[in-house]
């Protein structure tokens, strides 16, 4: 949270730029794997998040004190993707964010840094793929509230605020595209016998 002193020394250049640092490159690393995961291209999805640090620290004397900061990034990465789907001459629908949006569901190559259980690693490693394709299979407006609850950890208010829609439309949506990846889950599991068929 920014302190009291901290609206003081938004007056200078250095302040501004000291108070961007504390609040908002904290979240370069999970700014940098969505990227990623949209773009599919490490160059790109640097392109992208320098371009949403930029238009964040041009905007950041908008920018509410004690709001979110994380949720306030991400709506600015996810517009900057867009505009270079749409400056790359590609068609965007309103409701289904973008075609290229669905590439941050589809791909999770970037791994949570820091290990984890054997379960989590087996995960990581076996079923990965699998996974990717189930979530790539969903349509894309639940793709995508499934990706920021589920792989970004963002809570429900966050990602009503990046997608510019209601709590409960988030909410049904992301119900809705969990209820599907575990029957196609679930499918995958009985086809390769992980589990047997039901009673």
């Amino acid at each position: 949270m920014i302190s009291e002193g901290a609206s003081i020394r938004w007056g200078t250049r250095a302040g501004r730029s000291r108070e961007f640092e504390e609040v908002a490159l904290v979240h370069l690393d999970a700014l940098y794997r969505s990227a990623l995961r949209l773009t599919q291209n490490r160059a790109e999805a640097e392109d992208v998040v320098q371009e949403t640090c930029l238009r964040a620290f041009r905007s950041f004397h908008r920018f509410n004190p004690g709001t979110n900061c994380r949720a306030w990034l991400f709506t600015i990465l996810r517009n900057a993707f867009l505009n270079r789907v749409r400056g790359a001459g590609r068609e965007v629908h309103e409701g289904d964010a973008a075609e290229g949006w669905d590439a941050l569901v589809q791909r999770s190559a970037e791994h949570r840094p820091g290990g984890g259980s054997p379960e989590e690693e087996f995960f990581q490693t076996v079923l990965h793929g699998d996974v990717d394709r189930a979530l790539k299979a969903l349509p894309l407006t639940f793709r995508e509230a499934v990706v920021l609850a589920d792989l970004e950890g963002l809570s429900y208010k966050e990602i009503a605020e990046i997608i510019g829609r209601p709590v409960g439309t988030v909410m049904s949506r992301l119900s809705r595209g969990r209820r599907l990846l575990r029957r196609a889950l679930g499918d995958f599991a009985r086809e390769h016998g992980y589990v047997g068929e039901p009673e």
